[in-house]
């Protein structure tokens, strides 16, 4: 039986963060548009900033449908599924916002974040989601699956990557600063990497 939950804490929270994968889900307000979900995945790219707010690293890829939705209403849902131990999902229902490189939260967002070096997998933005809806339910029809380890292909494909080829890198997709839908995605060029808070 399904629970609604005032905020993310204590058994709850312990379970999100032992999950090695979740999913992400956007739409544009458009009724005819491309409804968007995603795999997030990376040890250490996940982090509950407080009981009421959430924050993962988005990561290059070939499109920015999530960054695009975010920037248009800010909708989002996040899923996590127990593949191993007792059956459960917990969903965050929200409210996002994709915090990029030249805003001044991002340095500090980056705090959350101290296992994952930013270089190697050409960082764009944090994304931060405010908890509007938290529920869990059973899982009982989720498989069991074991997790060996995570790939290696994004850090060595993207490690060799600087600001300037990452630039080039975006340009040439079609849906990096323009979602599928056409709405705006990742702001070009890429603001560089600001530098480390340092204490």
């Amino acid at each position: 039986m399904g629970k609604t939950y005032e905020r993310i804490d204590g058994r709850l929270r312990a379970f999100i963060e032992r999950q090695h994968i979740f999913f992400t889900a956007t739409a544009p307000l458009d009724g005819d548009g491309t409804v968007n979900l995603s795999p997030k995945g990376g040890s250490g790219s996940f982090a509950v900033v407080d009981e009421r707010t959430v924050a993962y690293l988005d990561f290059a890829g070939s499109s920015a449908e999530t960054v695009a939705h975010l920037r248009e209403n800010g909708r989002i849902t996040l899923m996590w599924c127990a593949f191993q131990g007792p059956p459960n999902i917990v969903r965050v229902h929200g409210r996002g916002e994709a915090v990029f490189r030249d805003d001044p939260r991002f340095p500090g967002l980056l705090g959350h974040f101290p296992d994952v070096d930013p270089a190697l997998h050409g960082l764009r933005a944090v994304i931060v989601v405010t908890a509007e809806r938290v529920r869990d339910s059973c899982g009982c029809a989720v498989p069991f699956m074991t997790y060996d380890e995570d790939r290696p292909l994004h850090a060595s494909r993207f490690r060799r990557e600087d600001d300037e080829s990452l630039n080039r890198y975006f340009e040439k997709k079609d849906h990096i600063a323009t979602s599928i839908g056409g709405l705006p995605g990742l702001p070009l060029p890429l603001p560089a990497m600001p530098a480390p808070v340092t204490e």
